[in-house]
């Protein structure tokens, strides 16, 4: 009998789920998520901007991919995947089956184990849209802005599929206020430039 696994895909593995996991993607069922998420973690590998990470308190149900993966590939290959997905460690195997970040939903969307990211909050309440701002300029202007990996871009990303949370609007307008542009690509464009001169 076929047990089907899946990922549930909100924040950027939505549209960036990686060659490894696209390869044995077979389908997406479009779903919300079961939980409330929220600009609530700053990022390492993004050099600190805020990322959306599920909530207890506050945040948005926000609409998301179940990613549904082959029949081929085993729930073990599944959590490592999502494990080198997440963390850019794509030579290690060894450590996603200890990490207790990937989390498990049954049954849900009709899928037999859906699996997700559940990275904790680190930007402790109360989080403000300066706060969320000061982050994302200061990653924007560092290396991951170069790759387009920063707070505006990401959160630019989100806006762009329809994701809306309690802080996104003020944020943004957080954002457009202290680089003085008149959106987000603007005010990425302004930092990049601000931060070439220094």
């Amino acid at each position: 009998m076929r047990t089907d696994i899946g990922i549930l895909a909100f924040g950027s593995i939505t549209e960036e789920p990686g060659a490894e996991l696209e390869a044995v993607v077979i389908r997406r069922i479009e779903v919300e998520t079961p939980f409330s998420v929220e600009f609530a973690r700053s990022s390492r590998t993004r050099d600190g901007a805020p990322t959306l990470v599920p909530v207890s308190q506050g945040g948005a149900h926000i609409p998301a991919s179940v990613l549904v993966l082959d029949e081929s590939v085993p729930l073990a290959d599944a959590r490592a995947m999502l494990y080198r997905r997440e963390t850019g460690s794509l030579n290690d195997t060894s450590a996603s089956s200890q990490v207790s970040w990937i989390a498990e939903l049954p049954g849900f969307a009709g899928v037999s184990i859906c699996l997700y990211t559940a990275l904790e909050a680190n930007i402790p309440p109360p989080r403000t849209a300066d706060k969320l701002a000061e982050l994302a300029l200061r990653s924007a202007a560092g290396p991951s802005g170069a790759k387009r990996r920063d707070g505006i871009s990401y959160l630019q990303q989100q806006k762009h599929r329809g994701i809306k949370t309690p802080l996104m609007h003020p944020y943004e307008e957080a954002v457009l206020v202290r680089t003085g542009a008149r959106n987000l690509d603007e005010a990425w464009r302004r930092v990049r430039s601000d931060s070439a001169l220094a």
